[in-house]
């Protein structure tokens, strides 16, 4: 029983980095992300495999991309635990915390949040590309259906089973965003989980999604079906990539490369923890922001003029 049980968890690899899901790593070449796909088959090496490129002009406006709806982002009372899982920083969250709408086909629950990065403000490290630039780090929200009951099993084995928010991250000198206090909390723990394994309560935080995401347009996005960007790369994920990014002050950023570690003390500090964009030819949809509304009226327009000239 205790062999099923944690296979089960070790499904999700967004959840959880766990030994039995095969041995991988960003840092060494016997395990890091070059060979993934050949280590981890089944997905690794697929069809729709995250992160990619991400090119506005290419990507086709859908008007069915509308705003979400953010279940209890605002509460600050569902950060759990911040993690050092020896390959990111993850913040695991209370029930509750939920989104639906924005172009999703049921409501999702909140599991967790981790972030990837290069080595602080002197090399990036998000994930996705925007029109060919690289942030410096890049956080992902994950969600799984809430009709699953937080079952990650099931959920990985659907193909819209998890969705995804990935928010970029970048430097600022202003705290325009009003998000630089509450990174500064948040990165204050990185001191309580130095080492691969270790794990901080932080229940009493105060800090809410909605503080770290700040005054993010959450409304101009892009979507995508892709998969987990860590193995088993499971391809279960709907993605949504915003298109403005989280700003937050220099010291914030570089703190996660100079503060946790890979393993222990006598370790290598955590940088470089992303993985490249994958060469699929996926459909990238975009949401168009208030366009969802000024599209269709610049049609009604456009007909009225074409009558005008043909009348």
């Amino acid at each position: 029983m205790k062999l099923l049980t944690l296979l089960a968890v070790c499904t999700l690899a967004y959840s959880v980095f766990c030994a039995s899901d095969g041995d991988w790593c960003y840092h060494d070449p016997r395990c890091d992300v070059a060979t993934w796909p050949k280590n981890f088959t089944k997905f690794c090496n697929g069809s729709r495999q995250s992160p990619i490129k991400i090119t506005k002009a290419s990507a086709t406006i859908d008007l069915n991309l509308k705003n979400f709806t953010f279940t209890n982002y605002d509460s600050k009372t569902k950060f759990k635990k911040i993690m050092n899982t020896g390959k990111t920083v993850k913040v695991t969250l209370d029930s509750g915390v939920k989104i639906s709408e924005g172009g999703l086909s049921a409501e999702y629950d909140a599991l967790q949040f981790h972030l990837h990065w290069g080595n602080g403000t002197t090399a990036a490290g998000s994930e996705h590309t925007l029109d060919g630039k690289q942030f410096a780090m890049e956080m992902h929200i994950v969600h799984s259906k809430t009709a699953y009951n937080g079952n990650t099993t099931v959920a990985v084995a659907d193909s819209e089973g998890l969705a995804a928010l990935g928010f970029f991250i970048e430097e600022s000198t202003t705290d325009e965003t009003n998000t630089f206090d509450s990174w500064e909390k948040l990165t204050s723990f990185l001191t309580n989980i130095l080492d691969a394994g270790s794990e901080h309560d932080i229940s009493s935080s105060q800090i809410s999604l909605d503080d770290l995401l700040g005054n993010v347009n959450r409304s101009k996005y892009f979507r995508y079906l892709g998969s987990l960007t860590t193995p088993s790369c499971n391809e279960a994920v709907v993605w949504t990539v915003f298109e403005e990014p989280i700003k937050i002050n220099k010291s914030s950023i570089d703190k996660f490369g100079t503060t946790v570690r890979i393993s222990d003390a006598g370790s290598d500090e955590m940088v470089n923890v992303y993985r490249n964009t994958q060469t699929n030819d996926l459909k990238v949809t975009y949401s168009g922001g208030s366009r969802n509304v000024a599209f269709p009226t610049c049609l009604v327009l456009l007909a009225l003029l074409l009558a005008q000239l043909w009348a």
